[in-house]
């Protein structure tokens, strides 16, 4: 056979597998695909508890599909032409994949927060949520949907039939979605009302609504220059007549939960460390969020989860930045993922760049690294310090990576990054060991602070910023949004310390204290606690917030301005 016949032949059989479609019919493939095969979670959650024998339920169901379809079409069309179709598909599909198996996986909820989470995930952090479980995922909902795509030949048209063929397509997806919509309003509308956060299950409309909204509120918040919160902020007396040097240790927590702190009452005693020292516990905190990203500008804010306006806090500065401003020497020392804005333009500095010896490993440090140095620092100390340590705590999934060995008490301890090969026993196993290192992390902190308390006096503050899931209701990590999140992702453990000094100097009834330790408190009193403790005047300041307030003699308590 000659050359050029098998030139033929091979052209022959490359046509026979390719598929000759017009933009909008792949668009409506695409859709259909992706409602069929990335919205399980949202048609089970708007099904739920519907009888499957009622033709009600069926037609509730198929109305839906039908809204998921147009919607999708709609929003791929408004970006889809010859010449953006395959690599517009082609990225949304690969997006999907991961958004599909991380939905499923965890039970998240792809909404702004979550978004801005992902998007803030540094290396080390992202590879520990990949692992071989993807893989099924990218070859059936990834490779074979883009192995089709590949054989596709758009058709050419001129563009007045092209923009009219879409005109009328686009019109056409508004009308199913609109009336589909109103054939099954009212109990859409009741879904919508009762389960808002239900909306962020849709995919790939969920990622690409909520990535275009932490787009333009970070634009927003770069177009002008941040708030300033207290600029009327300066030293009180106590502070400028203080004759020794007082120095605040703030520990931020990462994703230690109420539920399995030992102070608070946990079957197993996580924290047997504090337990042995004259520490106030809070059993009843109530975290800003359920994600670092939400939480810590949050819980820095003087306003906080009670009047809760996340673009309002991101946009102003934090109360750190108000102490500073007062004389206050702040740094931030960091073993996590960075600030989140709120340490921005103060000193701050990394566990990994410190190099704590023996204390790092790919690309991740053990937490005790956030005490190198912390010696030397105290004996230096002079005026009105705050040393913010910044904890990689419990962060999941990965919780065998966040202690040493010689923490690993309670076993067998889940050793996956994967917490779907490892039983439910051996994942709380895993996460109690990781709870002990940061009991002992804690105990270590003030350990160093008594040391020093012959010239120094002394505050610790414990506090973490979100809770967990270890699979109750077939949910892991954290993240649910605020609304329909369970406890043990909003409830959070904290801890506070004074030296004989500090109590004394800031006039602490501790009975008071332990007392008032027994009542709710939440993230937003962390922000006027910090200002009466280091005592800050300023306007900002909010009595009630503060809570030591209620506890300290008259003669030295904080006035609100």
């Amino acid at each position: 056979m000659g050359t050029g016949e098998q030139v033929e032949q091979r052209k022959g059989a490359s046509s026979r597998f390719t598929i000759w479609a017009t933009t909008e019919q792949v668009v409506l493939v695409a859709s259909m695909f992706w409602v069929l095969a990335a919205n399980r979670r949202f048609l089970q959650a708007a099904l739920h508890d519907r009888p499957l024998n009622d033709w009600h339920t069926w037609g509730f169901g198929l109305a839906l599909v039908a809204m998921l379809v147009a919607l999708h079409f709609v929003l791929l069309a408004l970006l889809a032409n010859r010449w953006t179709l395959k690599p517009l598909l082609g990225v949304l599909t690969v997006a999907t994949v991961f958004a599909i198996h991380y939905m499923q996986r965890y039970g998240i909820y792809l909404d702004p927060s979550m978004l801005r989470n992902v998007l803030r995930t540094d290396v080390a952090e992202a590879g520990e949520l990949l692992g071989w479980t993807l893989v099924p995922d990218l070859v059936l909902y990834g490779a074979l949907p883009l192995l089709l795509l590949s054989r596709v030949r758009v058709v050419r048209r001129s563009w007045r039939t092209a923009l009219g063929v879409r005109a009328a397509s686009m019109a056409a997806a508004l009308a199913v979605l609109v009336g589909c919509g109103l054939l099954v309003f009212q109990p859409l509308a009741s879904l919508m009302r009762t389960q808002k956060e239900v909306r962020y299950l849709i995919t790939p409309a969920n990622y690409l609504w909520s990535l275009a909204a932490v787009t333009a509120q970070d634009a927003r918040g770069a177009a002008g220059p941040r708030q300033v919160v207290g600029s009327d902020a300066a030293l009180g007396p106590l502070a400028r007549q203080r004759t020794r040097p007082l120095v605040v240790v703030l520990v931020v927590g990462e994703t230690a939960r109420a539920a399995n702190w030992g102070l608070n009452g946990y079957a197993r005693q996580t924290t047997p460390e504090l337990a042995a020292l004259d520490v106030v516990n809070f059993r009843e905190v109530t975290a800003c969020g359920t994600s670092t990203e939400v939480s810590l500008p949050c819980m820095f804010a003087p306003v906080g989860r009670r009047d809760y306006d996340e673009s309002r806090i991101r946009n102003s500065e934090s109360i750190l930045h108000t102490l500073a401003r007062a004389g206050v020497d702040v740094l931030w020392r960091d073993n996590q993922s960075g600030c989140k804005g709120v340490c921005d333009g103060l000193p701050s500095e990394t566990v990994a760049a410190l190099h704590p010896a023996g204390l790092c490993e790919d690309g991740r440090c053990l937490d005790e690294g956030l005490l190198v140095g912390l010696d030397e620092r105290l004996r230096r100390a002079h005026g009105t310090q705050l040393l913010v340590l910044h904890q990689l705590g419990n962060h999941g999934p990965s919780y065998f990576r966040r202690y040493p060995p010689a923490f690993a008490r309670f076993q067998p301890a889940c050793a996956s990054d994967d917490l779907r090969h490892c039983t439910s026993l051996e994942i709380v196993n895993a996460y109690d060991n990781a709870l002990l290192y940061t009991d002992h992390l804690l105990a270590s902190v003030i350990a160093k602070l008594r040391a020093a308390s012959s010239r120094t006096d002394s505050v610790l503050l414990y506090v973490s910023d979100h809770g967990e899931s270890l699979g109750e209701n077939n949910l892991f990590l954290h993240g649910i949004p605020f609304a329909i999140a369970p406890r043990v992702q909003t409830r959070v453990p904290m801890v506070m310390w004074l030296s004989e000094g500090a109590r004394a100097t800031l006039g602490v009834d501790e009975q008071c204290l332990r007392q008032r330790a027994s009542q709710p408190a939440s993230h937003d009193h962390l922000a006027h606690t910090l200002l009466g403790v280091l005592d800050v005047r300023t306007r900002v300041y909010e009595p009630a917030w503060d809570l030591l307030h209620g506890c300290r003699r008259s003669s030295v308590a904080m006035a609100g301005g």
